[in-house]
């Protein structure tokens, strides 16, 4: 863990679904690991490393909020997508005024939050062409992307339409800013930890000139506390069950 970092992260809104909830939209009081791991993606990742979270602080108190949202039904289909690659044919799209590809969803969602999050990254073994794979490498870049506050992709806090506000790369975490009414032992019960694909990122049959990869994944879950706004990812993932 020589190699950490901690980020703040804050946003006018926030969903970390819970999977139980079939029909309508219920985020979990605070974020998942894996929500976190996507956002740090979102700024910089590669195959040669997983990004582990091991520690999230929650600053504002916890306030949810009722809304309702459109959602889209369909995917637009792969061989569509690869249609117009090749042909250059406007075929890949979905309309969202046709009331057959979208549904109005109920969704209860965190409102003005504010997360500290501490992670560090551990290598795969997975290498690229130039074989330059190593920790520092991969340090520097996460490291001067953050400070310049680039990512190739918008973060988001859960679903997409929640855009993170700010990421701020910080020394320690300003603790004297969590909220009086996250004081004491919270138990979290069982909530998400991430999705684990069953291929850990290697493409089938080892064939990476193609480079298909599964998507059958498994969920993950654990049992958290919130000691006075803290939760120890590190500590409570050793209880992670499938």
């Amino acid at each position: 863990m020589g190699y950490g970092f901690k980020i703040m992260v804050s946003g006018d809104y926030a969903c970390f679904t819970r999977p139980e909830m079939k029909t309508e939209r219920v985020s979990y009081d605070v974020p998942t690991p894996g929500a976190m791991e996507g956002l740090i993606k979102s700024i910089y990742w590669k195959p040669a490393f997983r990004i582990v979270v091991d520690k999230i602080i929650v600053f504002n108190p916890i306030r949810f909020i009722n809304i309702r949202r459109n959602e889209v039904k369909e995917k637009v289909s792969f061989s569509n997508v690869k249609k117009q690659m090749k042909d250059g044919v406007p075929r890949a799209e979905l309309y969202t005024t046709d009331i057959k590809t979208r549904s109005q969803r109920g969704s209860m969602i965190l409102k003005d939050v504010l997360y500290g999050v501490e992670f560090h990254f551990e290598l795969t073994g997975i290498r690229s062409e130039n074989d330059d794979e190593s920790e520092e490498k991969h340090y520097n870049i996460m490291l001067r992307r953050l400070k310049k506050g680039q990512h190739f992709r918008q973060p988001v806090l859960g679903c997409r339409e929640f855009a993170v506000k700010k990421i701020e790369l910080v020394d320690e975490f300003p603790m004297d800013r969590v909220s009086d009414t996250l004081n004491g032992d919270t138990d979290l019960g069982f909530m998400l930890y991430h999705m684990k694909f069953r291929d850990s990122g290697i493409p089938k049959d080892n064939d990476w000139e193609t480079r298909k990869f599964s998507d059958e994944a498994d969920a993950v879950f654990y049992r958290p506390h919130m000691i006075d706004g803290v939760i120890d990812v590190a500590k409570y993932k050793e209880m992670m069950k499938c």
